[in-house]
């Protein structure tokens, strides 16, 4: 027949030395699950734009190219720009 344990009873064994095991702390993985992981939260009326997370990232793709696009196309502006300029005052 077993014995009936006292809820208030210590269930450790003696016979554990917790001197030997190893206390890691908290938060030991938080560094590595944060180094894969981006959250934002986003609002109302554009969670309902975007229900899911797939149309999230396929939007921001087409941001992202756009601005690229866009700024490729401003960093080639200013040297066309200089071309016609000096083109102007070797005519003037």
């Amino acid at each position: 027949m077993k014995k009936k344990r006292d809820k208030d009873s210590d269930e450790m064994r003696p016979e554990y030395d917790l001197r030997k095991l190893k206390f890691v702390g908290r938060g030991i993985y938080a560094k590595r699950y944060r180094s894969g992981t981006n959250l934002v939260l986003l609002e109302p009326d554009v969670r309902k734009a975007f229900p899911d997370d797939d149309s999230v990232n396929e939007a921001l793709r087409v941001i992202a190219k756009a601005a690229k696009q866009q700024a490729s196309r401003v960093r080639k502006a200013p040297a066309g720009n200089r071309r016609q300029s000096s083109q102007l005052r070797r005519a003037g």
